[in-house]
Parts: structure tokens; sequence; C-alpha cells
């Protein structure tokens, strides 16, 4: 069972996204997330997926791919986890995927293909899940995680960036 994280199952830098996640089922907030987000983009035309709220910032088309990468390492660790890996498994610099996906060449459509069909992987995930899953720890970027968390962080990741959006893009 999904329960808001113990401050023991993730590493404190997490934080910040977990501690925003409202109280509620973590796979009913996921996919009401999923039409939110694509509903926000679906929105937007080709210029404005463009559009950066300052020099050196991310497009939006580039923080929507992030989130995407993002939900794909998480959903990656969260699987591993459950399945009993004790393998230690690397942490990743998010700037150092940004330019080689080149996501402001592709469609928002394309983008959104991409973030809805990893979101509908990452529900299939936790809904499939053992009960016993959630409990269950491995070691990421140096730091004890526990599935739990994980799922807790893909949401809070996402509705971090989509604060920003709301406060810096002007949306």
């Amino acid at each position: 069972m999904f329960t808001r994280p113990a401050s023991d199952e993730y590493i404190r830098y997490q934080n910040q996204y977990i501690s925003i996640v409202p109280e509620g089922n973590i796979i009913e907030l996921l996919e009401r997330q999923q039409d939110d987000t694509v509903n926000y983009f679906s929105s937007l035309n080709e210029q404005q997926a463009l559009y950066r709220y300052a020099a050196g910032k991310w497009s939006l088309k580039e923080v929507l791919g992030h989130i995407a990468d993002t939900e794909a390492i998480m959903s990656y660790r969260l699987l591993r986890i459950a399945r009993g890996d004790r393998t230690a498994l690397p942490g990743f610099e998010q700037d150092d995927y940004i330019e080689p996906a080149s996501f402001d060449t592709l469609s928002n459509e394309e983008l959104l293909e991409r973030y809805t069909s990893i979101r509908r992987s990452s529900l299939s995930l936790l809904r499939t899940l053992p009960i016993t899953a959630p409990a269950r720890r491995g070691i990421v970027n140096n730091h004890e995680m526990s599935v739990n968390a994980l799922a807790y962080v893909i949401a809070g990741h996402e509705l971090h960036h989509m604060n920003i959006i709301r406060e810096r893009y002007n949306a």
C-alpha cells in the first residue's frame, strides 16, 4: 500500500517533491495529473510551447521532455527495487539530458505521446505491484530509497514543474 513516505525512505533533497504531493490515493493523483498536464500542453500552439521565461531557461517543450525523462528513470528505478534487485542504481544529471534530446525539434503531439505512454506504463506498473512492494528498498544515487517514495517523487516532480510553469511562464 502506498502512503506518504517517511523521511528515511528517500534522499533528503527529494522532500521538495514529496512534500507537495497532496493527501490521497497516489495512483488516482497520477491519473488526474496526467489529464491536467495533457490539457495544458495540448492548449499550446507550437510557438507557445517554445517559450522560455528567461534566457538560458528551458522551453515549455523542454520542461515536458524533462518531466517524461525523469519519470522514465524513476519508474525504472521503482521497477528494479520492487522486483528485489539490490544493485545500486546511479544518479543522473538532468541538464545533461536536455540538449541531446532536442525536445524543441519535436512537435507538441510527439512530446505528449511520449509523456502519456510513459505515464501509462508507470500507472500499469504501480497498479500491478504486490501489496508488499511499496516497502521494498534499494540504493539510488548512494542513498536508500523505497518503492513507495519513488511513486511520490514521480508525482511531486511533475507538480513541482507544473507549479514553475504557472509561476514563471505566465500560464
